[in-house]
């Protein structure tokens, strides 16, 4: 008889799929499986990669996972984790928008097999609708320029694709990759260092405006975007850091001054105004509401720093913008008063639908990625109220935080998972402003991936589609001395 070659595959696939553990004696174990992320109870859009997890515990040696859909449909994964086929999972998905997943793990530990409980998974009906995410990696240090880097991630699958290194750029730090509303086309990210330059991208082009202002004293910092595009608010700072020797918290972060301006991409023009660059107090981290006519900001009275940096603490305020001048209102309106809170407030964002004000508030100070009472809060602008989001917060630091251009999603970090990196979360929100269960950035193989993984999340943002960013010819520019110059 003669065997061909198929016939050795054949033989070889069935010996594989003999060999596989099969569930025997298997034991009923009525409490949930404890996997790794943490994926039970979550709601996930219909266009997001799958979940693939693995126990906790690192005694299991084989898992057989079951997926059923309530509307339909299932998926099944067998192995030392799960590695859901990606065609599959967004069938599934795509299947059971507004309904649910039933999952049920089988798995092997210590040569016993154990069926546990059930858990769910709600599909949204709503999608993430952006492509992708873009995010800084970089050591969670900050006290040098280490290895670092701007990258994209595709969210529908498990691509991640560097934008920028300072490997290619060395001796530089590279931060705050910002875009309009979501928008690829346009954005904006800085570069410190020997060659240092803000980097604005718009209409095709690219501009290194010069790092320092001697106009404001300082460098441009923390970007917003308005809505149309022209203008682009920023704070400047003089940042310094100090740290901890035993105090959970490691660094500190604050500012001996800062003040906030507005740039006019058309004319180069720093558009100054005496209610948003005072002497006294420390106005920081701009945002434009969704539809441009008030710009928000965090301001704190200055205090004696480092002696006295407990004691910096920043109400949430505005101010009218009117985009055919240029020109701020006549009038600051308080939103989250720090006396009357004896908290912190940080980071706004504006929802794009105009609805909320997501922000952190800490005990003090505004860096809070390293303050573990660092907690999310929103404030709705129809009602002028405000609550911390206690469906998504944990015992340690949530901050950096964006929306979704259709603002039924939001992405944020969060130092949870371990209390040295910062990892990212998604959640979204319904109509009457609750958020459901954060879940953690999707990855092939999540154990070991976040294991291995030296770096923390940062600066993140949403992206509607891939970045093209110019690589070649901003290094080449970054690499000059030629930069646009700013004036008042």
């Amino acid at each position: 008889m003669k065997y061909t070659p198929a016939f050795f595959l054949t033989a070889l696939l069935l010996l594989a799929i003999g060999c596989k553990p099969r569930p025997h004696d298997v034991k009923i174990d009525k409490t949930l499986p404890a996997i790794y992320p943490d994926y039970v109870g979550v709601t996930v859009p219909f266009d997001i990669a799958p979940l693939n997890f693995a126990m906790i515990s690192d005694k299991v040696d084989w898992m057989c996972v079951e997926v059923t859909g309530s509307k339909g449909g299932k998926l099944t994964s067998e192995g030392e984790e799960t590695d859901f086929d990606i065609d599959q999972w967004h069938q599934l998905l795509a299947d059971n928008q507004g309904g649910q997943l039933s999952v049920t793990v089988t798995a092997r530990e210590n040569d016993q097999w154990k069926s546990y409980r059930p858990f769910t998974i709600l599909v949204g009906t709503s999608p993430m609708g952006e492509w992708g995410v873009t995010y800084r990696r970089i050591a969670p240090g900050y006290s040098m320029y280490g290895l670092m880097g701007i990258y994209q991630r595709n969210l529908s699958n498990f691509d991640e694709t560097p934008l920028l290194l300072n490997s290619q750029i060395p001796g530089q730090c590279i931060n705050c990759h910002t875009p309009n509303r979501n928008n690829p086309d346009q954005y904006v990210f800085h570069v410190r260092g020997e060659h240092g330059a803000t980097a604005i991208h718009r209409q095709g082009s690219v501009e290194l405006l010069k790092a320092r202002n001697d106009t404001l004293g300082g460098s441009m910092v923390y970007p917003s975007w308005h809505p149309e595009g022209r203008y682009c608010a920023f704070s400047t700072n003089k940042t310094a850091q100090t740290f901890h020797m035993v105090n959970p918290k490691l660094i500190e972060v604050y500012d001996n001054s800062s003040d906030v301006f507005v740039y006019d991409t058309q004319t180069h023009t720093i558009l100054r105004d005496t209610l948003i660059m005072t002497q006294a107090w420390s106005e920081n981290t701009p945002a434009f509401s969704s539809d441009g006519r008030w710009l928000f900001f965090t301001t704190a009275l200055q205090k004696e720093y480092p002696k006295e940096y407990q004691q910096q603490k920043y109400s949430l305020c505005r101010v009218p913008f009117d985009v055919k001048t240029g020109r701020i209102g006549q009038q600051v309106d308080t939103l989250v008063n720090a006396r009357l809170t004896g908290k912190s407030v940080t980071w706004p964002q504006a929802s794009y639908d105009g609805r909320y004000i997501m922000y952190t508030q800490l005990d003090y100070g505004y860096f809070s990625v390293w303050h573990p009472e660092a907690d999310l809060w929103l404030y709705d602008l129809q009602t002028s109220t405000c609550r911390p989001m206690e469906e998504v917060n944990s015992q340690l630091s949530e901050s950096l935080h964006q929306w979704s251009s259709n603002s039924h999603w939001f992405l944020f970090t969060s130092r949870r998972d371990d209390n040295r990196y910062t990892r990212l979360y998604f959640a979204s929100i319904d109509a009457n402003g609750r958020a459901t269960k954060p879940f953690m950035m999707p990855q092939r193989h999540p154990k070991a991936y976040y294991r291995q993984l030296l770096d923390s999340y940062n600066t993140p943002n949403f992206t509607s589609r891939p970045v093209d960013m110019p690589t070649r010819q901003l290094m080449k520019g970054i690499e000059s001395s030629e930069r646009v110059a700013t004036r008042p």
